[in-house]
């Protein structure tokens, strides 16, 4: 499985005149679940983009399993193994729930296990399969979450890139997406998690990185950023 690690170095990316990222460094081993946290507008979305390849780094190097993901084209990446859970979800809502699901098995890899891996999505959404004749967009919005993550994960992915899974949703759903995430986990998939809600995804994952205004500000254990003096003050809101 070592060939499925994710390396971020040193990458500096924006849109035209605007930069927002920095000179960031990170990495994601297989197996693990690695949160980036920090502010609104820190660059938590960009970094996820350009690991999709949809905004291209001005400098630095991003590698998947080997591969240089700026020489790769955007609309490959499904094959190579990372799914990206998009901030808003991005479902299709005049398509129903199976509909989705079945876009998400689009590559020729992906096409010859749709059922294998829709009755599997089912089994992790319960709730999916009683909605599978529902059009998304009549959804509730942690439905339509659960949705987008069960869509990621019809191609297969050796990585599943989750970008603000909590936006939007009632505390309560919220846990739900995190217990789901938790369980993604156990099956012993790597995840990266973008997220606001700190001490959330400091629950979920193994390691984090706090994004400051495009640069790596803090990086560590879970538990030991959890228990950080500073961490805690700015982002737990304890003292």
């Amino acid at each position: 499985m070592e060939q499925a690690s994710l390396s971020i170095d040193a990458v500096h990316a924006g849109y035209g005149d605007f930069q927002a990222l920095f000179g960031v460094s990170l990495r994601v081993d297989p197996g693990e679940a690695v949160g980036v946290v920090g502010p609104n507008g820190a660059g938590k979305t960009t970094l996820l983009r350009v690991i999709s390849g949809l905004i291209r780094p001005r400098s630095g190097n991003v590698r998947f399993a080997g591969q240089d993901l700026a020489k790769v084209p955007a609309h490959t990446l499904p094959a190579l193994g990372i799914a990206h859970v998009p901030e808003n979800r991005r479902l299709f809502p005049h398509l129903t729930v199976e509909e989705n699901l079945r876009v998400g098995a689009f590559t020729a890899a992906a096409r010859p296990h749709f059922e294998a891996r829709r009755d599997h999505v089912y089994t992790l959404f319960p709730r999916m399969k009683e909605r599978r004749h529902q059009l998304a967009g009549t959804m509730s919005g942690g439905e339509q979450q659960m949705c987008a993550i069960g869509r990621a994960l019809m191609s297969g992915p050796k990585i599943l890139l989750l970008d603000e899974p909590s936006a939007g949703l009632a505390p309560l759903v919220v846990q739900q997406v995190f217990d789901l995430v938790r369980r993604i986990r156990q099956e012993g998939l790597t995840v990266l998690i973008v997220e606001q809600n700190v001490a959330q995804v400091l629950r979920v994952v193994d390691r984090a990185y706090v994004l400051e205004t495009g640069r790596v500000a803090a990086e560590g254990a879970s538990a030991a950023l959890a228990a950080d003096p500073v961490i805690r003050r700015s982002y737990l809101g304890g003292h």
